[in-house]
């Protein structure tokens, strides 16, 4: 069964794991810019890292059939320095017509601090500007909750559509509360902590597959690439339907990313 990963940065892995996917059936990526495992110490490694995601990835994926997309921002891990978050966002517009851009991405929160939050709004605004789907991360090292309420009230202070915005790594405590507020909700299934794929099945059980999806995130921790067809074999040991499970790994994710005129599911 084919499958969409909305949500992996694959500038983390090997040749090998494109590979691996394509055997799985994965069809398409997006992959949100993000911690590169260290901090940049100049906005010239941002211009860099932006040019892996929309000219080295999108080749790298081609090999194998997978048709690889990118969100761009400044991440919120990044965003402690103000004035350097600015400078990398100035960078933005040079890059976000490329064919592969979908929108704006992985912002959000990470320490709920004072400057994540402004340039989290600044984001937003440049979101606004342009007309852009928005990706966002919910923090792991604080409060989760905390930090996804922040995020959900700073973005009804603007005129963004939640129905054009994903609040990713959502988990039992903070799903029902995005749903209710019409956002696209994401569950990053990873090995240990975020969500496994047992507790994604668990939650899918509980809240349906309306304006959710699941994706591997694949970074430098501990992460797996084939996580949502693990999730998928979960499901149906679970006895689910094919309907079902396509409708959570496949059709959501066409649904959502198709909101940009760029995004291509290739054969799904």
């Amino acid at each position: 069964m084919s499958y969409i990963d909305p949500h992996i940065h694959m500038v983390s892995r090997t040749t090998d794991d494109y590979q691996r996917m394509a055997l799985a059936g994965c069809v398409a990526i997006t992959e949100p810019a993000f911690w590169a495992g260290y901090d940049r110490s100049s906005p010239q490694g941002f211009y860099d890292y932006y040019r892996q995601l929309t000219e080295t990835e999108p080749a790298r994926a081609a090999r194998y059939g997978i048709n690889h997309h990118c969100w761009l921002c400044i991440n919120p891990k990044e965003a402690e320095d103000p004035g350097f978050a600015r400078e990398v966002m100035s960078l933005l517009p040079e890059f976000l017509e490329r064919p592969t851009v979908l929108g704006i991405g992985e912002i959000g929160l990470n320490k709920n601090s004072k400057n994540e939050m402004t340039i989290l709004q600044e984001h937003l605004a440049f979101a606004e500007q342009h007309d852009q789907l928005v990706l966002v991360h919910t923090p792991h090292l604080e409060d989760k909750h905390k930090g996804t309420l922040l995020i959900m009230d700073a973005i009804a202070d603007t005129t963004l559509d939640p129905g054009r915005v994903l609040i990713d790594h959502v988990e039992e405590h903070t799903v029902k509360a995005v749903l209710d507020r019409g956002f696209w909700a994401g569950m990053t299934l990873y090995p240990e902590t975020k969500c496994t794929p047992q507790r994604a099945a668990d939650i899918i059980e509980v809240f349906g597959t309306e304006r959710l999806w699941m994706n591997s995130a694949g970074d430098w921790g501990d992460s797996d690439p084939l996580a949502v067809p693990k999730a998928m074999v979960e499901l149906r040991r679970r006895g689910h339907d094919s309907a079902t499970i396509r409708q959570a790994t496949l059709e959501n994710p066409k649904t959502f990313l198709g909101q940009s005129p760029r995004f291509d599911p290739g054969d799904a």
